[in-house]
């Protein structure tokens, strides 16, 4: 019996995740929000449904959230027009690095501080909760290849939203460095520093760019002697996401980081090819499929007490990052580059939390027994959720103004509305 209605409630969702996006996209709700009510509702009833709490289904919750994670930076790296270059790059790579490292640092020190937690954890918590989510920041970013509707705003969000979530991760490994007990911190911070910045960060952009040349000959190159019929195309994503991802993991690099770049290298292979449009296509369709299973759980984990551990001074931690943290400390990253202030101010403030922060969160938890579990997951289930609701109530409106105050160029391309506008 309870094996009929989890497939009655998945297709319902199925079906709701191929009409909702389209039937809602003018007003100023996402479907996200839709969902997360739903699973509230769902685990409500007397059904008797296995509990879907991610603390008491650890490594589920660890493997789905990865699998969701790297299939969205896939389909991320794949719609960005804009080919890599350091100058061209420079807005992403600033959220990516110094603001999210300014985030962390500020976060950890009003976790510990306001919310009492041990400085292990209160890491742990920052590292969670500093980066942007790629799968939940649709509404935000650039709608997909070739679609010319890559302004200031749009491609800074996707940027960072792929670029950050494998930038984080030596901050989860902090956190579990300084976890006592250990036998010499300095020790602990030697290995650290060679073993989790330099060599996985190194490992992850290499394999990353290797994966995506090799793969984009397979896919570019072989075809003009070996055809792939289109009926196959979908195959490649998930070739391209899995061999990227599990390759690096496989030498100890950072896989979020070399899935991104793989298919930014992908792209970059051939630009107007039209695979991408198609791979990008499959990669969107599997992402919403897995992030409304993710949305589900988590609007039932809610329901079955996920929050029961939260306590004002969590709460004020959460609201701390989305409403003042992240604004102000990307304001002040974008200080120098050539954005106008209303598009310093959307890119600041939506840093959007999501299913990214779940998986940090329980890699975290899974690899060091942190103590402080609950709370852990009180505060970021509470963070993910305010912030499900706030941008996902903004995005529309926020981002129609936007667009109001720019004009596209015959190229596609955006330019300011008022041209007398100063930047700095």
């Amino acid at each position: 019996m309870i094996y009929n209605i989890l497939l009655i409630v998945l297709g319902i969702a199925i079906l709701a995740v191929a009409w909702l996006p389209y039937s809602i996209q003018r007003y100023p709700l996402s479907y996200p929000i839709l969902f997360v009510l739903f699973g509230i509702f769902v685990f409500w009833l007397p059904l008797d449904l296995p509990t879907p709490n991610p603390m008491a289904n650890q490594s589920f919750t660890t493997h789905l959230t990865e699998i969701c994670v790297i299939v969205a930076l896939t389909g991320t790296g794949l719609k960005i027009d804009k080919p890599y270059s350091f100058r061209g790059w420079r807005i992403p790579v600033r959220l990516a690095t110094l603001m999210m490292i300014a985030t962390i640092g500020l976060l950890a020190v009003a976790a510990w501080s306001i919310a009492g937690l041990t400085p292990a954890a209160a890491v742990l918590l920052a590292a969670t909760l500093a980066p942007t989510d790629p799968v939940l920041a649709g509404d935000v970013q650039v709608a997909g290849p070739g679609k010319g509707d890559e302004d200031n705003v749009r491609f800074a969000l996707t940027g960072e939203g792929g670029l950050n979530d494998g930038l984080a991760f030596p901050f989860v490994y902090l956190a579990l460095a300084i976890f006592p007990p250990f036998d010499s911190l300095q020790e602990q911070l030697n290995y650290w520093f060679f073993k989790d910045i330099i060599y996985r960060l190194c490992l992850g952009i290499l394999g990353g760019y290797l994966s995506g040349k090799l793969l984009g000959y397979l896919i570019f190159g072989l075809p003009k002697k070996i055809r792939i019929e289109p009926e196959s195309y979908g195959f490649v994503v998930i070739a391209i996401t899995f061999c990227a991802y599990g390759l690096t993991e496989l030498v100890e690099g950072y896989g979020f980081l070399a899935v991104f770049i793989a298919a930014v290298t992908v792209r970059d292979y051939e630009r107007t090819h039209e695979y991408h449009q198609i791979m990008h296509s499959f990669a969107d369709q599997i992402e919403r499929l897995l992030n409304v299973i993710v949305l589900i759980l988590f609007g039932g984990a809610i329901g079955r007490g996920l929050l029961d551990a939260l306590t004002w001074e969590g709460a004020a931690v959460g609201l701390l990052l989305l409403l003042v943290v992240r604004p102000l400390t990307g304001w002040l990253t974008l200080i120098g580059t050539k954005t106008t202030w209303r598009e310093r101010w959307v890119i600041a403030g939506f840093g959007i939390r999501g299913v990214g922060s779940f998986f940090y969160l329980a890699f975290g938890i899974e690899k060091a027994g942190f103590a402080e579990a609950e709370t852990l997951w009180a505060i970021t289930g509470f963070t993910v959720l305010v912030s499900i609701f706030l941008h996902g109530t903004l995005a529309t409106p926020v981002m129609n103004w936007l667009d109001r105050r720019q004009i596209r160029t015959p190229a596609g391309k955006y330019q300011q509305h008022r041209p007398d506008e100063r930047t700095t």
